[in-house]
């Protein structure tokens, strides 16, 4: 074997050598990242694990907190619902109140209202009764005189204005005369009359008392008409003289010439005569 031979040899085992130096270093290396590379993966892994675990404890956590939120919530609308509850009660019970004042002050309106009208109205028949006392006159007397001389005179105990005619005059406790020159008086007496001031035209009223010469009439009403003369008893009509008594109907009398016609109280009727 020659020298060239030998050194070609070792030339190839030194290559040898060095490819086989690289190729161990190559996959010691590969293999030192490799077991890098997984004991890297595997802290991840139990990185992302806790990473995970601790994710699932906040979700719990977050849903727990949602679901005390959530009651909370609930409480505070029930809460709400019975604080509006209690509001619309008082509401009502205000409402109700206030109804009820407001119909206590009505009828107090009412009542007030009523009072007024009463004390208005009497205070307008005080008025009324104040003016119709202005209007009384105490202790009067009337007298007037006919074309035929005849004078009648008229007394009172009082006298006022009649409210439907100004011209008329309601007299009480009332005494009356007729005079004549030549013939006898009458005297008339009644409880009440009404004297016509424009035409001195009577009228007596109630427990009427009529005497003239020996004859007593009595009657509830007695007209005397100064126009034409004449005057008229009439209703429960009795003629008293002394010889005999008479109930009548109707009686006239003829202030000229003092004649009394006594008539019954209807055509079917009579005129009743009693003898004393």
């Amino acid at each position: 074997m020659s020298i060239k031979s030998i050194i070609q040899i070792l030339i190839l085992l030194v290559i040898i050598m060095i490819l086989g130096s690289v190729y161990f270093q190559y996959f010691s290396k590969e293999k030192t990242i490799i077991e890098e590379t997984a004991k890297t993966n595997l802290e991840s892994e139990k990185l992302y694990q806790g990473l995970e675990k601790k994710i699932i404890e906040l979700e719990k956590k977050n849903d727990k907190l949602k679901e005390e939120i959530e009651i909370k919530i609930d409480q505070l609308d029930k809460k709400k619902e019975d604080e509006k509850l209690e509001v619309k009660k008082k509401l009502f019970e205000a409402e109700k109140k206030l109804e009820e004042e407001k119909r206590l002050l009505e009828e107090e309106k009412k009542l007030l209202e009523n009072l007024k009208k009463l004390e208005a109205e009497k205070k307008l028949e005080a008025e009324k009764k104040k003016k119709k006392a202005k209007n009384v006159v105490k202790d009067v007397e009337y007298i007037s005189t006919d074309k035929k001389g005849n004078k009648f005179r008229l007394l009172a105990i009082s006298a006022k204005s009649n409210e439907d005619d100004n011209n008329l005059l309601d007299l009480k406790n009332v005494r009356g005369v007729i005079t004549s020159d030549i013939r006898d008086p009458i005297y008339i007496v009644s409880d009440f009359a009404q004297y016509n001031t424009s035409n001195s035209n009577s009228k007596f009223y109630q427990n009427v008392i009529i005497n003239y010469i020996d004859k007593e009439i009595t009657c509830e009403n007695f007209d005397i008409d100064m126009e034409t003369n004449m005057a008229i008893a009439y209703n429960d009509v009795i003629v008293t003289d002394p010889k005999s008594t008479m109930k009548a109907g109707i009686i006239t009398f003829d202030l000229k010439t003092k004649n009394i016609n006594i008539n019954p109280e209807s055509e079917n009727t009579k005129v009743k005569v009693t003898t004393n």
